[in-house]
Parts: structure tokens; sequence; C-alpha cells
């Protein structure tokens, strides 16, 4: 029995190593680091204005401070101890919303949106299909903007925590961390379910999701603990600093992205072809293997 049992586990090994290594292929051969680093720069580029943006107009139904306050700790969670420089910025602009005026709206709107067109356009590289569905121009247009919304409908949801958390809580802090870590988890999740033009089962998204969350939460730490105590980034770079080690965390948080969108990617492609998840499929040979008829049939749906 426990032979059997060893046996089984040095096969599963065996298959996860044989999955790891075509993931990374595939991801390689996909340009995913190059893929990460328009996606980082992208998101370093639309970070302020979005930010700016969603503070203005929540600060008009939450206290701005505590606005500032939610603000500030998921900038500490999606970056490495670099997130005054965000919230200055925020405050900069809520200083002066009334100069700037309601013409700024639709400029901030427009590059807050460059993330999210970045991001669909390296998930559409990376769940690449010979025989892929077509997305409708609109809706490409109008996704970055519903991702915006959600961002927003989820950072007033922390702000009211926070509100209400101070009232029974001496340390709301303690509430806000687990708040935030399922805010990027369900992010996360939703990236992965809604930006591939193909079909993806929610289960693998939520799967997904999660992972990448973690890992991010992990590399986090790492990054953090490294650029305070080991790096010379600062002796290298001097001024430049900042933003060299903000660009290196976004990067890093892409690459973690598209990794995750890559593992799913491989996952659907083996159940396209109709072999289990351990087997790769070239989908490009695959094109009558049994099940992936009805499959591309399902993708057509969407």
């Amino acid at each position: 029995m426990s032979d059997t049992r060893s046996q089984s586990t040095v096969l599963f090994v065996q298959r996860l190593l044989r999955f790891a290594r075509r993931v990374v292929g595939r991801f390689w051969a996909n340009h995913g680091i190059l893929l990460a680093g328009g996606v980082g720069y992208n998101v370093l580029l639309s970070a302020i204005p979005l930010a700016a943006l969603l503070g203005v107009v929540l600060s008009h139904i939450v206290p701005e401070s505590k606005l500032l306050e939610v603000i500030s700790f998921q900038a500490r969670l999606l970056g490495t101890g670099q997130s005054a420089l965000l919230v200055e910025a925020v405050k900069t602009f809520l200083n002066s919303r009334e100069v700037v005026g309601f013409i700024s709206v639709p400029v901030m709107l427009f590059f807050s949106s460059f993330a999210f067109r970045m991001m669909e356009d390296a998930i559409a590289i990376i769940f690449h299909r010979p025989d892929a569905p077509s997305r409708s121009f609109w809706v490409s247009a109008v996704l970055p903007f519903a991702f915006i919304l959600v961002l927003g409908i989820g950072l007033l949801s922390l702000t009211l925590v926070v509100i209400f958390a101070d009232l029974f809580y001496d340390r709301p802090g303690t509430v806000l961390y687990p708040l935030s870590f399922l805010c990027m988890f369900v992010l996360f999740s939703a990236i992965y379910k809604v930006l591939p033009i193909v079909r993806i089962k929610p289960s693998r998204a939520i799967i997904g999701g999660f992972v990448a969350a973690m890992l991010w939460e992990g590399t986090r730490l790492v990054l953090m603990y490294y650029l305070q105590n080991v790096s010379f980034v600062n002796v290298i770079y001097g001024s430049l600093t900042t933003t060299i080690i903000i660009l290196i965390t976004l990067e890093v948080g892409a690459i973690i992205l598209l990794l995750g969108a890559q593992v799913i990617a491989e996952l659907e492609d083996s159940a396209y072809a109709g072999l289990p998840w351990y087997h790769g499929a070239r989908l490009r040979e695959q094109k009558n293997v049994p099940g992936a008829r009805r499959r591309r049939a399902e993708d057509r749906v969407q």
C-alpha cells in the first residue's frame, strides 16, 4: 500500500514538473517578460490619474481623511514602501480640484484605462488560438472603464468598512488587511475570467486569482526586505531610485499576473484538445482532436 502511494506521489510530482516546464516554455515563447514590462509601465502611467480620479469622486461620499488612509494602505500592499508618492499626488490633486475642473476628467479616464488596455492585449497573446473568436470593438472599449468602476466600488466599500471599524476597534488596519487581500484576489480572478477572449471556467479563474494573490503577497514581502536591506539600487540610480523601485515592483507583479494567465491557458488548451492537464496540446496541430470541436463551438458563443 505504501509503495503504491509513493509511486503515485512520484508520478504526480513528475507530471507537475513537466507541466511547470511547459508553462515556463510557453511563457518565454510568448515573450512574457516583454509583455510584463509593457503592463508594468502602463500600470505606472495609469496609477496616479486613476487614484486621483477615484479620490475626487469618492471624496463627495466619504470623509477625505479616511479615503486617503485606505488609498495609502492599498498603495503599501501594491508597492514596496513607496506609497507616500502616490498619496502625495492624490492629495495635491484633491487640493487643486476646483482649479483643474471637469475638463480634466475625460483626460484622466483616458490615461487611467491604459493599464487595462495593455493587460487585455497581453492576455490575448497568452490565450491565443488559431481559431479564437474575435471580440467586439465596443466591448474592448468599455472593459477598461468597467474595471475602473469595479475598483471605485471596492475602494468605497473598504473606506466604509474603515469608518465603521473605527467605531469598534482601536486598530482598524487588522480588519482592512484581510479585506484588501480579498479585493486583490477578486480583481485577479476577474481579470482571468473577463479579459481572455476564450471562455474560461470560473473555477480555474478563481484558483488562478488566489494563487496569483498569494504569490504577489509573498513576492512583495521578499522585495521589501531585499530593497530595504540588501539592494544597492539607491547607490546606482540616485535620485531615480523611487521610480526604478516602483517599475521593478510593477513588472514583477505583471510577471506573476501573466504567469497565472499562462497556467490557466495551458489547462484550457489541454481540456480544449481533450487531453489530461499534464499533457501539452499544440493547438495549431489539434484541429480534429476529439472534444476540440465541442470546445470551439462553446468559445464562439461568447
